[in-house]
């Protein structure tokens, strides 16, 4: 009787063991392809920073105590310096040089949101930013004009000039008769002209362009010899 029981062992052990070899070879053949270059598998993701231009060299006399890295990419949600905002920024720096004397950027380009609520707690008194239809902003802003203050919106085009993000009105409305308004117009431009400066980003850098979008002004700044930190 015992002998039955342990040939019934053997019997069972052997069909799980065959059993077993079954399923490996199954799970092998579909996670795998012939060896002579079958249907290709999925293609590896490009390792980073594939496609970029080549790295230049690092800089003659590199000290033991600097490090150099050939790029730097930062990439951030929001970013609050100088009691400033901004949004969706992506910095790129290229020859960055770390030392216990700070970290220096032979080149940055910046790509940041300015958010309109930004420019307009500026402006003060109440203002409001917005974009506009073409690719302009309107700005309602309260004016003082001949001793009173006038409530007036602006819609003008978007532009950088000499490192500013300026907005300059192409119409002016004061809420007043078409004749009024236009005959205030030439009182109120300059008051509506706004020149802003972008805060919160190291100093050197230069607006280069500037553009309105729906959540505010997308501004592209660059430089040279940034110091990204003491």
């Amino acid at each position: 009787m015992n002998r039955t029981r342990v040939k019934d062992w053997l019997i069972g052990a052997a069909g799980m063991l065959l059993l077993l070899g079954v399923v490996v070879a199954i799970f092998w053949l579909a996670v795998s392809g012939p060896a002579d270059g079958g249907e290709a598998g999925p293609v590896p993701s490009p390792p980073v920073g594939a496609g970029r231009a080549p790295a230049s060299q690092p800089p003659a006399g590199l000290r033991e105590d600097q490090v150099w890295l050939g790029d730097l990419v930062l990439d951030a949600g929001t970013v609050v310096a100088a009691g400033s905002t901004l949004r969706d920024v992506r910095a790129v720096g290229q020859d960055v040089v770390t030392s216990p004397d700070g970290v220096v950027a032979a080149r940055l380009a910046v790509d940041a949101t300015v958010p309109f609520e930004v420019v307009a707690r500026k402006l003060g008194n109440g203002s409001e930013v917005r974009s506009a239809d073409g690719g302009q902003a309107t700005v309602v802003r309260t004016v003082p004009v001949l001793g009173r203050d006038l409530r007036v919106t602006a819609t003008g085009t978007v532009e950088a000039k000499a490192g500013k993000l300026v907005v300059e009105p192409r119409s002016i409305d004061i809420g007043g008769p078409d004749f009024l308004s236009a005959a205030t117009a030439a009182v109120v431009r300059r008051l509506v002209t706004i020149e802003y400066d972008i805060e919160g980003l190291p100093k050197g850098l230069v607006l280069q362009d500037v553009a309105v979008q729906g959540d505010g002004f997308r501004a592209n700044l660059r430089g040279e010899d940034i110091k990204l930190a003491p």
